[in-house]
């Protein structure tokens, strides 16, 4: 009786603290929505009677849709081959987009190929800065890296690769690693939600700022507009009432903490039965913004940025619901800093290096979110027709050296073929080699260093 009489002062105490705030989510005012949001706060109601021990035990999940795995057997990972390297790792050394994300992309209907990304112009920075994948963090911790107002905790989810952030309710997250960000750089993630998601639950927000003194003026960027100012702060929502659409939000904060623009757009919705998984990408280009959700360019604006600013602050905020059926959880995060510079490097200097090119994990099947870095190194081959390159694949040391080096070759083939079937370029032009772990670009210590190493460099022959 204790703890049903609990249970109910909590859901009291949650009805309580989102009622403020709900009617403006939902920004419907016609009878036919109110009887809708009534219906489905009856559903989850009922929901919430029927797996009252779920949210005892956050290890039963919601739906069994996310499971995490026992902690002891978490920190002590067993090696998996050769499947982290040249872009493709395992759970513990994944850099973001360069395998662990296989799973993911699989579980959304009609797997995405490279012509399916045609339209996909988004190019990765020239140098990895920041990897997050929570591999030092042990299940059901908070990571050791980041701050917070709220709660999280690092969990895996059931069929997905490596481990998550999962954030918890009213707060704002905070990597206390990232220090400076220069007028050129991309950030990527992974973002996820619980399959029951709400469509009354708020936006994750993600927030790119010029902040004093991070450390005390994080919590300024709670979901309301106290206290934010020079800051850019971009809205996801995975789904609109119907399901169809996801919604974005886009909000430019100025000196004084007013709001300089904003707009609030749809967008391919991300919700589907099994995952809710999607690849953000972010690409700052001097005081343009760009932002993609997977293939699809959701903003493209030129003057989001101010460029006299000094933005040096990277953080989450979240708010809704606070049920453990309304989550939002983001992995394998990576910063990447310097534009592009492909024709320069390649013709000029005759070598160019990218680690823009992914690939599913322990394969030399090429992901399609890497359609944009290839398609600007076939636009430098079509313009100097007489170049000759060599396409060599390179890894980080993690797996055997053997299989390292025969993956290697076959990811700088499969680079080949790509160019030549999907770009038109004659494969006369190209020679293909691999190195494996042989000619590491940086130390094979850090999640970056591992990042950089799993690249595909071409020479001018």
């Amino acid at each position: 009786m204790r703890k049903i009489a609990n249970r109910i002062a909590g859901l009291a105490l949650v009805l309580a603290g989102t009622s403020g705030m709900s009617v403006a989510q939902v920004r419907i005012n016609d009878p036919g929505r109110v009887v809708e949001r009534q219906a489905e706060n009856r559903a989850n109601r009922k929901i919430d009677q029927a797996v009252d021990k779920g949210f005892d035990s956050l290890e039963e999940g919601i739906g069994n849709i996310f499971k995490k795995k026992d902690k002891k057997a978490a920190e002590t990972p067993a090696k998996t081959g050769a499947q982290g390297n040249a872009g493709g790792s395992g759970a513990q050394t994944e850099g973001p987009g360069n395998g662990a994300a296989g799973e993911s992309a699989g579980a959304k209907p009609g797997k995405a190929t490279l012509k399916s990304y045609s339209k996909f112009d988004f190019i990765p920075g020239a140098k990895i800065v920041a990897v997050e994948d929570f591999a030092q963090d042990a299940v059901g911790d908070f990571p050791a890296k980041w701050n917070t107002n709220s709660s999280g905790e690092v969990v895996t989810i059931e069929g997905t690769e490596g481990k998550w952030l999962m954030l918890g309710p009213e707060g704002v997250f905070y990597p206390e690693f990232v220090t400076a960000l220069p007028e050129n750089f991309t950030l990527e993630f992974r973002l996820a939600t619980t399959s029951e998601f709400s469509f009354y639950t708020g936006f994750l927000r993600t927030i790119i700022a010029e902040v004093g003194t991070p450390a005390k003026e994080f919590t300024n960027w709670k979901w309301y507009d106290g206290g934010k100012k020079n800051g850019v702060e971009m809205g996801l929502h995975p789904k609109d009432a119907g399901g169809s659409q996801g919604i974005a939000s886009f909000n430019v904060f100025g000196e004084d903490g007013g709001s300089l623009m904003k707009n609030e757009k749809s967008f391919p919705a991300f919700h589907v039965p099994e995952h809710n998984v999607v690849k953000v990408s972010v690409w700052r280009q001097k005081t343009r913004l760009r932002l993609y959700v997977d293939d699809f360019k959701v903003w493209d604006l030129p003057r989001a940025f101010d460029a006299a600013r000094k933005y040096n602050f990277i953080a989450f905020s979240n708010h809704g619901y606070h049920e453990q059926a309304n989550r939002y959880f983001i992995s394998d995060l990576r910063l990447a800093v310097g534009a592009p510079d492909t024709r320069s490097k390649l013709v000029t200097e005759g070598k160019f290096s990218t680690t823009g090119i992914h690939f599913d994990v322990n394969s030399a099947t090429i992901k399609p979110e890497s359609y944009g870095t290839l398609k600007e190194i076939a636009a430098v081959l079509t313009e100097n027709s007489t170049v000759k390159v060599k396409i060599i694949g390179h890894t980080d040391s993690d797996g055997d050296d053997a299989a390292n080096l025969a993956l290697s070759k076959k990811r700088s083939e499969a680079v080949r073929a790509a160019l030549s079937a999907d770009f038109g370029i004659d494969g006369s032009r190209m020679e293909t080699d691999g190195k494996g772990e042989t000619e590491p670009a940086a130390a094979n210590t850090t999640p970056e260093g591992k990042a950089g190493n799993r690249r595909v460099e071409f020479v001018k022959l």
